[in-house]
């Protein structure tokens, strides 16, 4: 081999090697952008009456105004876990205090998701099984209208077996048509836990039925979470199978989920620069 053969032989050899070295420091990046970015998986296949039932079942009983902001906030399942951590690390805030930090903290997540900042044991729920909260947000973006037919339908069955009635905590309002559950007082709000299994099936003999359902502690939501959603109460408008965020409707579905910006009110200004924390018990 002459001198310019190895030369270029040392050059190409050079060249592989730094290849070689690149790819193996953005291979990682590239695999962890595919298996963790929710923009890019495949639409989900549609999911069927049943299977949708089984979904919405440990969700379908919340308060309708609580149940939209969980149902639009999943749609962000990305964003859960961080925040689930964020507002577990933070419940000795309440009311103006909460919302203040959230503003100071830099939070940048989605307003639906800072909109459950509040209900940090909903969140613990959605962090702590994520593929069911992945599978809800792509029912939500894609099945909006059989989701919502999923949460009559499972009202309906808690109704006709005698769990689902109005008591000191919410106040079920039956058209014939529709069931909606609302707060006793307005923005005052209460979690209710249930097993799915027994509140969605014939109680059995000597069962005491209004032991089945049980509420958390109060959750009082003021004005100065408006911006995230409650400014005029987040809503349903069942017979239109419309979620309603902020007096608008919710229009994000799988189509236009990269790009689209819901007009609330009050919009959120996401916050420059890194998060930070500035609270201390």
């Amino acid at each position: 081999m002459n001198a310019l053969s190895k030369l270029n032989h040392l050059k190409f050899s050079a060249l592989r090697v730094r290849s070689s070295r690149w790819l193996k420091k953005v291979i990682p990046y590239v695999l962890l952008l595919f298996v963790v970015s929710p923009m890019v998986l495949a639409q989900a296949v549609p999911l069927s009456p049943p299977q949708l039932d089984q979904l919405v079942s440990r969700i379908a009983l919340y308060p309708d105004p609580l149940l939209a902001q969980t149902l639009t906030a999943s749609t962000f399942w990305g964003e859960i876990p961080e925040a689930a951590t964020w507002a577990d690390q933070h419940t000795y805030l309440t009311g103006d205090a909460l919302a203040h930090a959230i503003q100071d903290d830099h939070l940048g997540w989605d307003p639906s998701v800072l909109g459950l900042l509040p209900f940090h044991s909903v969140l613990d729920m959605m962090a702590r099984d994520p593929a069911w909260t992945a599978q809800l947000g792509n029912a939500v973006l894609t099945q909006r209208s059989e989701v919502m037919d999923a949460v009559q339908r499972m009202r309906r069955e808690a109704r006709n077996y005698g769990y689902l009635v109005p008591n000191g905590y919410v106040n079920v309002v039956d058209t014939g048509g529709y069931i909606e559950i609302l707060p006793l007082t307005p923005g005052v709000f209460y979690v209710p836990y249930y097993d799915p299994v027994v509140v969605f099936g014939r109680p059995q003999p000597g069962f005491v039925v209004g032991t089945a359902i049980r509420f958390g502690p109060a959750v009082t939501i003021s004005a100065t979470f408006g911006t995230w959603g409650w400014w005029t109460g987040p809503a349903f408008f069942w017979p239109a199978h419309t979620i309603v965020i902020g007096g608008h409707p919710w229009e994000r579905v799988w189509g236009n989920r990269g790009t689209y910006v819901h007009p609330y009110p009050h919009p959120w200004v996401r916050p420059v620069g890194p998060r930070v924390e500035v609270h201390h018990r």
